[in-house]
């Protein structure tokens, strides 16, 4: 039995994996390590089991597209004074198989029975589809 569990988070204003690579690097200069970061508001109550090998996976144009490992959890306090969660992420993402969702606030745990597969080797750099096409395949279970 897996000790872990698993974060799912929409990916606001990404209409694509590479636009979510794409932001994700022009923010590492931010901080010195250079890791991504997904800043949050609620700090997550099962710390210890997400960073026990966790990871985030990502809603982009309403299908679950990727995930990225999830490495820490550190305290940031912005300029308004409120604390928050920084999720610091593995830079790599790994491509999954698709899985329609429908929109939500925030991040929500993601329960092992509907976290999705990774992509098998070898099809993680095919071209993605289109996310049309993406979301109708996933709807109807295909990929």
């Amino acid at each position: 039995m897996d000790d872990h569990i698993n974060l799912i988070k929409l990916s606001v204003g990404t209409e694509t994996v590479d636009d979510l690579i794409a932001w994700q690097k022009s923010q590492q200069s931010r901080y010195d390590d250079g890791l991504p970061r997904h800043v949050t508001r609620m700090w997550p109550k099962r710390e210890a089991e997400i960073v026990a090998g966790g990871s985030i996976y990502w809603v982009i144009k309403g299908v679950v597209q990727c995930r990225q490992r999830i490495l820490r959890l550190e305290e940031v306090t912005r300029a308004d004074g409120i604390r928050r969660c920084a999720i610091v992420l593995e830079p790599e993402l790994h491509r999954t198989q698709g899985a329609v969702k429908r929109p939500f606030q925030g991040w929500r745990y993601l329960k092992p029975e509907e976290t999705p597969a990774d992509l098998p080797k070898g099809r993680e750099r095919e071209e993605p589809l289109p996310a049309a096409l993406n979301r109708a395949l996933a709807e109807i279970g295909v990929i």
